[in-house]
């Protein structure tokens, strides 16, 4: 129903699951208690309760804590979301403001949040034309000429992944490395990388076959990931507020190849 009678029936009305804070009596987290039956709870965990509604294993949240760890916690200003809150520090703008910028932008198509939807989403698929009787090589090459990339697949300046060894041997540890989609995309990487395309299996995609394996959705993965990059950009933020103000990487006028008017008086 829409319209203004919707209005009308949420009005000093919300209905929800996820919690209820009673000031000065309790506060709850999709059903529970905080207080107590969530004080102990690992903060990670917690979450990925609040995510998804499921508890998961001890198992479970080391694999996704690795994930985050050996994928993405990079504290190299240089990188597009870091040099953001570099430059916040630089400017002596707030922590809050400098890590808030760098994870907006951190929902870029080839390298962040969104690259991780199309991973999954192409893994998923995968599977399920596989599983319908279509050949694994027809399908992957098919979906390469029609969209012409492949989610998980590929990387920009380099042929290798320093990420996937580290990765793997951790879910290996854990015992959560034999799924069916981790199977799939290392034969899709094989594929991809015995063809002409020469394209490997990239961090993202593995990252995706795993939470795929532990049945995370196309959105639940993106939640689970929207924080990832934080552990990278606070330092950043904090070298760069702890250097000289407007420090981080400047450029003098005569690096510039300005082309427009010469100076003038004003």
């Amino acid at each position: 129903m829409k319209g203004p009678i919707t209005l009308k029936q949420a009005e000093d009305n919300w209905q929800t699951n996820m919690g209820v804070f009673v000031n000065g009596e309790r506060a709850i987290y999709r059903g529970k208690d905080i207080f107590n039956e969530l004080a102990d709870i690992n903060w990670f965990k917690l979450i990925m309760f609040g995510i998804t509604g499921r508890e998961f294993s001890n198992q479970q949240i080391k694999l996704f804590e690795a994930i985050q760890v050996i994928t993405v916690s990079y504290p190299e200003p240089r990188l597009w979301n870091n040099r953001i809150a570099a430059l916040s520090g630089s400017a002596r703008s707030t922590g809050i403001l400098g890590l808030s910028a760098a994870t907006a932008c951190s929902e870029a198509k080839i390298f962040g949040n969104q690259a991780n939807i199309i991973a999954i989403d192409f893994i998923k698929r995968a599977k399920k034309a596989i599983e319908a009787g279509a050949d694994l090589s027809e399908f992957v090459i098919s979906e390469l000429k029609n969209k012409r990339a492949i989610g998980g697949y590929g990387r920009p300046l380099v042929d290798s992944d320093e990420r996937i060894a580290p990765l793997l041997n951790r879910a290996k540890e854990l015992e959560l490395a034999n799924g069916p989609h981790v199977k799939l995309a290392l034969d899709i990487g094989n594929i991809l990388s015995k063809s002409r395309y020469r394209q490997i299996l990239n961090a993202s995609g593995l990252a995706a076959a795993l939470m795929a394996d532990q049945n995370f959705g196309h959105r639940e993965y993106y939640y689970a990931t929207m924080l990832a990059f934080s552990a990278g950009i606070i330092p950043c933020y904090i070298d760069a507020a702890n250097h000289k103000e407007g420090s981080f990487f400047p450029l003098s006028c005569q690096r510039l190849n300005y082309k427009g008017h010469d100076v003038r008086s004003w």
